[in-house]
């Protein structure tokens, strides 16, 4: 069967990553130009003030996603440079760099999948309660058909939020991302009912201002469970596990995955969590649970599972010496087949796989290319369990690298690659890896390249 002929290959990037012009042309702070300015909070002290400087060199990197064939691309729109205080005044130099940008995908042969959310949430919107307030939730419905009423003439694949679960759980509760806040359990679910809130708020301002047939997802990261054998027993125990609520942080699946997709919280998290639970006001979950068209999911790592005795399920040790990636994440394939696997399962939307890369120490050459050869075969090897799972009857539809380039990853700053692109930030200059050609290939192919490297 192998990959269906309308999948669609692309690969992602996002607002504060790679934009920069953090002060420029009228855009408002964010809550990362906040963080980005505390002592320690961010690896070297790095900002993502320039980044790749991509507002002003948008036009070279589409001719560089042209030139290697990418049929799509994700990005994301900066919520404080379209609206500085979050709501009211609109800035229309920033509402035109995103026309520019769209325009020039298109003219390219690029399909544009906008998201909506990727953390840079607006400073002064902060200043006023946050995720705290529920009027976040409107605030982003201001912000979402703004969006969709300008470029919905142009752009028909919409994501609402990037990943809550780390938002809210690292910028919340462990205070590692933006805003940096260290809260109580019961303020971080607070916090995170009002984001899903708001998830259900944007799907029905775009739906309300699209002006031509579109597509809503949600790109929420996952926590992969892999079982350890192939037998019933580890494979229910690792489907139990991927579902569970059972730890002190919202790190975790099934607390955002149905509210959107089966209009409740889950009973195990409901219990587990006891007195911290939030306020749900009447009508809260049916807004949440808006219809949506497609399930996005960020794939990266997993955790080994294996069943117990008595009925239950652990996590299983990897083996000594595990191959894992510069960010010290495990590598382990077979993720995304069980992610895929198990969410087309329980929900039974169509999976667009909307991140999946790693971190490398790539360098520069002295023959000037840069020669990443483990992002190849990460890449290959995630991409076949993604083709079995297609295999298996999941219907797949499309794929995003992450990342296109390499870009600032929050707090760990420049330290980590995700990029098929090389940057070098001091000078800006794009070095196309040896992995941009070899996904080129992969694309041409529609997949069947994956068999013969």
């Amino acid at each position: 069967m192998s990959f269906p002929k309308n999948f669609a290959w692309g690969t992602a990037a996002a607002s504060y990553q790679i934009e920069g012009a953090a002060y420029e042309d009228g855009k408002g702070p964010s809550v990362w130009d906040m963080l980005c300015r505390k002592p320690g909070a961010i690896w070297d002290a790095n900002t993502g003030d320039v980044a790749c400087d991509h507002y002003h060199r948008y036009a070279e990197d589409v001719a560089i996603l042209k030139r290697f064939g990418v049929q799509a691309y994700r990005l994301s729109v900066s919520w404080p440079r379209v609206l500085p205080a979050g709501i009211g005044q609109r800035n229309e130099k920033g509402l035109a760099f995103y026309d520019r940008l769209i325009d020039a995908l298109l003219e390219a042969g690029i399909t544009p999948w906008v998201t909506l959310f990727h953390w840079d949430f607006p400073l002064e919107l902060y200043y006023q309660g946050g995720w705290l307030n529920r009027d976040s939730a409107e605030w982003f419905a201001e912000y979402a058909a703004l969006i969709a009423d300008r470029y919905s003439d142009r752009v028909r694949h919409w994501m609402t939020l990037n990943e809550p679960q780390v938002y809210i759980n690292a910028g919340h509760l462990d205070g590692r991302h933006a805003p940096g806040d260290k809260l109580a359990l019961h303020e971080v679910l607070r916090a995170g009912h009002n984001t899903l809130r708001a998830h259900g708020r944007g799907v029905q301002a775009i739906r309300a201002n699209t002006k031509q047939p579109c597509r809503i997802g949600y790109a929420p990261a996952s926590h992969p469970k892999v079982p350890v054998t192939g037998s019933h027993a580890d494979i229910d125990a690792a489907r139990r596990a991927f579902f569970a609520t059972d730890k002190k942080h919202l790190a975790t699946m099934s607390w955002w995955l149905e509210p959107v997709f089966h209009g409740k919280y889950p009973e195990d998290g409901w219990t587990f969590f006891g007195s911290d639970v939030p306020h749900v006001h009447d009508g809260d979950l049916a807004l949440i649970a808006q219809p949506v068209d497609f399930f996005g999911i960020n794939i990266y790592s997993a955790d080994l599972i294996r069943a117990t005795a008595d009925g239950g399920y652990e996590k299983a040790p990897f083996p000594v010496g595990f191959d894992r990636t510069a960010f010290d994440w495990p590598i382990v394939p077979e993720a995304m087949y069980w992610t895929a696997r198990f969410c087309h399962e329980r929900y039974g939307l169509p999976i667009v796989v909307t991140e999946n890369g790693l971190s490398c120490r790539d360098t520069v050459a002295v023959d000037g290319k840069v020669h990443d050869t483990q992002r190849i075969d990460f890449t290959r090897r995630y991409l076949l369990e993604l083709e079995r799972a297609i295999d298996g009857g999941v219907p797949v539809e499309g794929y995003f690298h992450w990342s296109f380039i390499d870009n600032f990853e929050w707090a760990e700053g420049y330290k980590q690659r995700f990029g098929l692109v090389y940057c070098d930030y001091a000078t800006g200059t794009r070095t196309p890896k040896d992995s941009a050609a070899w996904y080129a290939e992969v694309i041409r192919t529609n997949g069947a390249a994956l068999r013969s490297t």
